[in-house]
């Protein structure tokens, strides 16, 4: 595995995405497996949608210096599954969801008679058989998502907030997170080796302290060295 941040393939979330035929989207969250530490998926955010983006297999991604590159064409990334599906459940008397691709209209079940029977059981309130929205995740099982922003804990505090993660292009491992860490006037980007990254649940959790973090040399740094 490589140790040098520099010489890898860095995925900042919040990176313009192009396809071969043009800019496609924008990466909102990189998926990984937490046992291998390998990244499996990115989550793409197609140009003109709103939503949870695509699911785009690791494999189509390839370095593209200031951006991110796919070795595919737009069309593609717009059939790619979704990486989340909501679905409506209705009211417990009828206890089938419904996908959001199932629902042609919203499933009212009551009648709208403003609680007129309420009290001997017979018609409940309206607002009472709405159905809910259970939004699920459809990345693969096991596997966990890192999104901008989360934030990175130190073995002593929290230390800053994820910006992205660097991978090495020959196995898709993760070699180090992307954190800016300080404040306003005195902010810079550091990459955290994977090695001291313990957990990912909740935000990265670290085995370093936060002097061991701020030692950290600025990842342009670390690129001239």
């Amino acid at each position: 595995m490589s140790t040098n941040p520099s010489t890898d393939t860095s995925y900042a979330i919040g990176s313009e995405v192009h396809c071969e035929d043009g800019v496609c989207g924008e990466l909102t969250r990189v998926v990984i497996d937490p046992v291998a530490r390998k990244v499996t998926h990115l989550i793409v955010l197609p140009r003109g949608e709103e939503g949870p983006g695509r699911l785009v297999p690791i494999r189509f991604a390839e370095s593209g210096g200031d951006h991110i590159q796919l070795s595919c064409p737009v069309s593609m990334v717009q059939r790619l599954e979704s990486a989340e599906e909501r679905w409506f459940v209705p009211h417990s008397d009828v206890p089938q969801p419904y996908r959001e691709d199932q629902v042609i209209a919203w499933p009212y079940y009551g009648i709208g008679l403003g609680g007129i029977g309420q009290a001997y059981g017979t018609v409940p309130l309206a607002e009472d058989l709405d159905p809910q929205i259970l939004t699920v995740s459809r990345i693969p099982a096991g596997e966990v998502q890192v999104r901008r922003g989360e934030r990175v804990h130190a073995s002593d505090g929290d230390i800053g907030r994820v910006q992205g993660l660097v991978v090495d292009p020959a196995d898709d491992q993760v070699t180090h997170v992307l954190l800016d860490e300080g404040h306003l006037w005195g902010k810079k980007r550091v990459a955290i080796p994977i090695g001291a990254v313990v957990g990912v649940k909740g935000g990265v959790e670290l085995s370093m302290t936060k002097d061991q973090v701020k030692n950290l040399p600025a990842l342009e740094e670390a690129a001239g060295s």
